[in-house]
């Protein structure tokens, strides 16, 4: 009995490490030359032939229903991967190639504010603004928008190193912007995935298969990240693999970052719910952070850090702000109200990883019983 208790904490470990890997080990493949565009496009490639065939065997008796959308659900899957998967993935390993991995995993957190934001915006979160929870969503959120400007903008002086040689031997006003550009990017994918997350309300209500709708999403970024790329990059020399490292890249990452995290997480959250899978996130930071200085040689920062550990703190004030949504019974009907939608549409959505770049986990609302998959 014991180890079953421990087996989803086991899983949301598993599936961290994996993410840190991912920012890693895609960081190492840019810096030797391989285009991140173009390893978007093979990464989503390696999803589709690994998801496919998933789904066909799992929907054998209901194929038809998989591949007949219709126009409009059609039209809002195609959007919703343009948006979450396809312009996501393309900013945010952008943003690993011009900044770093400790900071695009950093950056991730940022996803339950933004989600919030945008929720509220639309009417999809109920705010009160004398409630404490509230009060602690707002300000949770203002941390992380603070703590991820901190980072993009205050890079400060290195952690392991003298002021003195910083100054002599500061990087170009080039470099300092590549650390800019690369935040804003990364900023900037957190967003998408926020807002694909506000996106599946209208999808789920119609298409509730989380795997078949994962497919579908990998099989089109696939082909809007290939014409994407063909528009950027023309030039045929971009998308030559030049090494078995690059090559396991990618592998890896369409079939761990993508079949493996989605059976672990789906399941961490079926039976502990998505407030629970959303607390391991900053392991994710913590050792991408320490194995990026080891490994990769990157440097650490004072502002870097110090916006780090504030948008994992903003963070957790979110979720203790959503953990109270609907604990009575009049807290619980009032929420419902405003928020049932999007909260199963964002606990399908943690299963369906491809669209994140496995990086990241929305706003939830916290239950007092497992939030239960449908599968």
């Amino acid at each position: 009995m014991a180890m079953e208790d421990y087996k989803p904490c086991a899983a949301m470990v598993v599936t961290q490490c994996i993410y840190a890997a991912m920012a890693l080990w895609s960081k190492a493949v840019f810096s030797g030359g391989m285009s991140p565009l173009v390893f978007v496009v093979y990464r989503q490639a390696v999803a589709t032939v690994v998801l496919v065939p998933i789904v066909v065997v799992a929907n054998r008796k209901k194929m038809k229903e998989m591949v007949s959308l219709g126009v409009v659900g059609f039209s809002l899957v195609f959007v919703a991967s343009l948006v979450g998967a396809t312009v996501n993935q393309c900013l945010y390993y952008q943003g690993v190639n011009l900044g770093s991995s400790s900071m695009a995993t950093a950056m991730t957190n940022l996803i339950p504010a933004i989600t919030f934001v945008m929720a509220a915006s639309v009417g999809l979160e109920k705010v009160e603004v004398r409630r404490p929870r509230s009060l602690a969503k707002i300000f949770g959120t203002a941390v992380c928008v603070s703590g991820a400007m901190s980072m993009a903008f205050f890079k400060g002086p290195k952690l392991l190193g003298d002021l003195h040689a910083l100054l002599l031997h500061s990087p170009a006003g080039g470099g300092i912007s590549r650390w800019v550009v690369g935040a804003l990017f990364l900023i900037g994918s957190s967003s998408c995935w926020s807002l694909w997350l506000i996106l599946q309300v209208p999808i789920c209500k119609s298409y509730v298969d989380p795997l078949s709708l994962s497919a579908w999403m990998c099989l089109l970024s696939t082909l809007q990240s290939a014409l994407l790329v063909s528009f950027l990059q023309p030039d045929p020399a971009a998308w030559r693999i030049h090494s078995l490292f690059e090559i396991s890249c990618c592998l890896f990452s369409g079939v761990f970052g993508s079949g493996v995290t989605f059976y672990l997480q789906s399941w961490s959250i079926s039976v502990r719910g998505p407030l629970y899978s959303a607390m391991f996130n900053p392991l994710n930071t913590v050792l991408t952070t320490v194995i990026a200085a080891v490994v990769l040689r990157e440097e650490l920062h004072v502002g870097s850090l110090f916006g780090a550990f504030a948008v994992i703190a903003g963070l957790y004030v979110v979720l203790w702000g959503k953990a109270g949504d609907g604990g009575g019974k009049r807290g619980r009907e009032t929420e419902e109200e405003h928020a049932d939608d999007l909260e199963k549409t964002v606990t399908r959505s943690d299963s369906m990883l491809e669209a994140g770049g496995g990086i990241a986990e929305p706003l939830l609302r916290a239950e007092s019983d497992p939030v239960e998959m449908e599968k």
